[in-house]
């Protein structure tokens, strides 16, 4: 428990769908001139640098944003995506990698808020400072599955909530249908961003179930892959499930996860799913 440390994948193909969906949702909220709250309760450490020894050592990011950093085909999600990236990359190399609590607090404003949630110890310290200045962020040491909830609905009446888990313990599949619940009798008109991984199918399956049934309407999913499903240990595809979805997002991704399917697939086996999960 408490092992999974972000550093080791940042950049990758996972980081680049949920990123590309997190900046399409945030751009759209951001139209709509009232205050934002939004919330992650995986925040990470915020910022990774490229050139460490963490993320050396299998170097993910060169199958995620380094395959799109000199493209000039990009979809506009996608380049809005690789825009955002570039401005932490001052120099024009591809050398630091900022996660979700970086990029939300780039695109929001001055009267937006933010609340981080981050359990690992030396995570959180790192986070801590990374985002310190800036007065609009609160970052909790503390698991925010179950301590963000308390924050719903927000003042604001307008919220994004980011739920990022690494599913490191099986059960977390349960606990997020559980906490989105909760989270959803609270403050039904949030969006909700859900990512997951797919490393055994059976998991995925239970949690779609699980969604379906839950009472909640409107969610939509995005998967993309890299290559077939495989019995052997590691993350062949992810997705994201997103509850009260912006509407222009489904027909976006539509036309996006074909092409990252074909630009990140591995050996040609890229694919994606693209669902309406539940209706409205």
């Amino acid at each position: 428990m408490l092992s999974y440390q972000h550093a080791y994948h940042a950049g990758n193909f996972a980081d680049a769908l949920k990123h590309v969906v997190l900046i399409h949702a945030l751009n759209y909220l951001k139209k709509k001139n009232k205050p934002l709250c939004y919330i992650d309760t995986h925040a990470g450490s915020g910022d990774y640098k490229l050139n460490s020894s963490e993320a050396q050592k299998n170097q993910e990011f060169q199958s995620g944003i380094g395959n799109l950093w000199q493209r000039e085909d990009l979809p506009a999600c996608v380049s809005d995506y690789v825009k955002l990236i570039k401005q932490a990359n001052h120099s024009g190399q591809l050398l630091r990698y900022p996660g979700s609590p970086l990029i939300a607090s780039q695109m929001l404003g001055d009267k937006d808020r933010l609340f981080l949630y981050e359990l690992h110890t030396a995570e959180s310290r790192l986070l801590n400072e990374v985002v310190k200045k800036d007065k609009r962020i609160k970052v909790f040491r503390s698991n925010g599955l179950t301590d963000s909830l308390g924050l719903l609905p927000p003042k604001e009446n307008r919220g994004l909530i980011l739920i990022d888990p690494s599913y490191e313990i099986k059960n977390e599949y349960q606990t997020v249908v559980d906490v989105l619940k909760d989270m959803h009798k609270r403050f039904a008109t949030g969006c909700y961003l859900l990512w997951y991984p797919v490393v055994a199918r059976k998991r995925n399956q239970y949690l779609e179930r699980a969604l379906q049934i839950s009472g909640i309407k409107n969610i939509q999913l995005f998967e993309l892959g890299i290559q077939a499903d495989s019995d052997e240990h590691g993350m062949t595809a992810c997705g994201m499930i997103v509850i009260n979805p912006p509407w222009t997002l489904l027909g976006d991704m539509q036309q996006v996860l074909p092409w990252l399917a074909e630009a990140l697939g591995q050996d040609q086996q890229g694919l994606y799913r693209v669902e309406q999960l539940v209706s409205e």
